[in-house]
């Protein structure tokens, strides 16, 4: 089900700056119980994402009335909060452009996670790296084209995932999660200060480690790192975290390969808390 500007509709005019450019950010939420889960991050990262594009700004009361809302209506489900620059225009000026409009898209909860947390995921090296900007870097924008061709390749592998760098060859997270790894009680995960997206989860799980016995660091690195990893971990705010069984980097040489999940049994009950 769609809602557009907190109407019932299943349908965008062309002109929509969306449409024409990209022209927005978006958060995807979880539903549990008729709530969503860290809906204050959500409405963070919305906000961050405005701010960074420049955007009108919402009412940020009433978006997040009509979310909640929303919510009450479904035991479990996704609901996908996107706000667009408006309607209007032929160019790329933003002049004019005073209320943005505001979708939201309510679908079923996708199942396979369930059965993935229980046999690990598989990780293949993506062929397509993602672009560096770091103005763009962290947030949510609509401009996802890299994900789509990375999600093509992804489906003609045999994986589930896979991990995605940078232009200059530094692992920056897979294809719709953010990426830890850990070695003893050391934990890492790459600096996204250049490209990639600040992910809810990833936020929430950094928060639960720096509170813990486990030692954090933000790191830029080759994907090479993860071969003497004792654990490797991937999660967003669906997820909301996998452990990882293997990952093929070299199509020639034999997979890296886990087997433990001292840190997913460790996150797993504080990240499936509302």
């Amino acid at each position: 089900m769609y809602w557009i500007n907190g109407e019932p509709c299943d349908y965008l005019p062309v002109n929509d700056r969306s449409v024409q450019f990209g022209d927005g950010c978006f958060t995807t939420a979880k539903i549990e119980q008729g709530q969503v889960a860290l809906l204050s991050l959500h409405i963070k990262r919305l906000q961050k994402g405005v701010e960074k594009l420049y955007l009108p700004q919402p009412d940020w009361q009433q978006l997040e009335s009509h979310i909640k809302q929303i919510a009450s209506t479904s035991e479990q489900g996704v609901l996908k909060v996107i706000l667009s620059r408006g309607t209007g225009g032929r160019g790329y000026s933003t002049q004019g452009f005073t209320q943005p409009n505001q979708i939201l898209f309510l679908s079923p909860y996708p199942e396979r996670y369930l059965r993935q947390r229980e046999k690990g995921l598989s990780l293949v090296l993506s062929p397509i790296p993602m672009g560096i900007n770091p103005y763009l870097a962290g947030i949510k924008h609509l401009n996802r084209l890299e994900q789509v061709l990375i999600k093509s390749f992804i489906e003609k592998s045999n994986a589930d995932e896979a991990l995605v760098l940078d232009t200059n060859g530094f692992l920056i997270e897979c294809c719709t999660a953010n990426i830890f790894w850990r070695k003893g009680k050391d934990v890492y995960t790459p600096d996204l200060q250049n490209c990639g997206v600040e992910g809810v989860m990833r936020e929430r799980i950094m928060q639960l480690l720096l509170e813990s016995d486990y030692d954090l660091s933000c790191i830029n690195h080759y994907p090479e790192t993860l071969a003497c990893a004792d654990e490797v971990i991937v999660c967003n705010s669906l997820m909301p975290v996998i452990p990882v069984s293997e990952i093929q980097v070299h199509e020639n040489r034999p997979a890296w390969k886990y087997q433990s999940r001292e840190l997913y049994e460790y996150l797993l009950p504080e990240c499936l808390k509302l």
